[in-house]
């Protein structure tokens, strides 16, 4: 035999023997099967958040440091303002003026003088009546009985318009101080949104500036949340989102647990699609939580969609296009493909367990 003609003969002669070899060949097995979701994601203290603050201005004083345990309104730091404290003490001052006790001999003067009114009109208002019946006696002159009427007259307007003044400095007292009371009160408010604080009960992750350092109300100046509850956060890809529900089992591997495997639950799934990775966040819970864990560390999680005990198994290396099979005898034999994970599928209708397929 030439050269050329053993050299022609080595392919087929490797083709045959792979075909026999038993490696290349199995049958399906009854098996457990578990069909699940691969998505990346953190995790995350509960209640995590970036803190900011209302206010412009330089950090005055740091009150913790980080890792320190907060409750609800525990002062973190402080934000120095000139312009805001000198408003807040002009609101004080205004508040001050307007205050009704203060205002009290502005009434008075008033009360007085109403009073003084008062006796005028009912003194005009006597002579003026007896006058009137002096002339029913014909005693005394018609200009007599007028001057007593003008006089009565003018009396009754300078009473009733004491009255009117009484009740718009009454009203304008009022509404000074209560407008002097809000104002005061937003300046406070103002003033006490130069001190950030706590808005959870949990740990200080993070200081984000540092003292005499600017600060706007855009500017993240710490991250706090739970200390001891976290909650997973994952990215889920468009094309498996739809299989998500809440409650399904999560298995979790972490780098700073390598070995390990954590299950949790899905607890929530956010309704939008991040349009640049088309992705949607899913959050979980762990179901037994690891005993040290840390906001932002990396996790990978196979979210279980279904499973299913004791059916037939084939390894999925052994299918094309997870609808044919390839028998021992050479025939492409088609096949129904149930629940699949990454190594193996489901096999509903076509095969049984005395079936014999080669590997494509």
């Amino acid at each position: 035999m030439s050269q050329k003609e053993c050299f022609w003969l080595l392919p087929v002669l490797f083709l045959i023997f792979s075909c026999g070899s038993s490696e290349n060949k199995t049958s399906p097995k009854r098996e457990n099967i578990t069909e699940s979701i691969y998505a990346s994601g953190t995790i995350k203290a509960k209640y995590q958040y970036q803190a900011f603050i209302n206010a412009l201005g330089t950090v005055q004083e740091v009150f913790l440091q980080e890792g320190d345990s907060v409750e609800i309104g525990t002062p973190i730091l402080a934000i120095s303002n000139e312009s805001t404290r000198i408003n807040r003490e002009t609101a004080e001052l205004n508040r001050e003026y307007a205050d009704r006790q203060l205002n009290q001999t502005r009434l008075r003067d008033l009360e007085i003088n109403i009073n003084y009114a008062a006796n005028k009109l009912k003194n005009d208002s006597l002579l003026w009546e007896r006058q009137r019946r002096l002339m029913d006696k014909g005693i005394g002159s018609a200009i007599d009985l007028e001057q007593k009427e003008l006089a009565y007259g003018n009396s009754k307007t300078v009473y009733e318009t004491a009255l009117l003044r009484y009740e718009d400095l009454k009203r304008e007292i009022d509404f000074n101080e209560r407008s002097a009371s809000k104002n005061l009160a937003i300046s406070k408010a103002l003033e006490s949104d130069l001190i950030l604080k706590s808005e959870v009960s949990g740990l200080l992750y993070s200081l984000l500036k540092e003292k005499g350092e600017m600060v706007n109300n855009q500017t993240p100046l710490a991250v706090l949340g739970s200390g001891d509850e976290f909650v997973l956060e994952m990215l889920v890809d468009e094309f498996d989102i739809a299989k998500v529900k809440i409650g399904q089992k999560i298995l979790i591997s972490m780098d700073s647990y390598r070995g390990e495997v954590f299950e949790g639950l899905v607890t929530k799934i956010n309704p939008i699609m991040d349009v640049g990775n088309k992705t949607f966040v899913v959050e979980g819970v762990f179901l037994e939580q690891p005993s040290v864990l840390y906001p932002n560390l990396s996790l990978e999680a196979n979210i279980i969609i279904s499973e299913k005990e004791n059916v037939l198994l084939l390894p999925r290396s052994y299918l094309i296009r997870d609808r044919f099979v390839i028998t021992d005898e050479g025939d492409t034999l088609e096949v129904k493909v149930g629940l699949k994970d990454f190594q193996k599928a489901e096999i509903i209708e076509g095969l049984d367990e005395n079936s014999i397929v080669i590997k494509p």
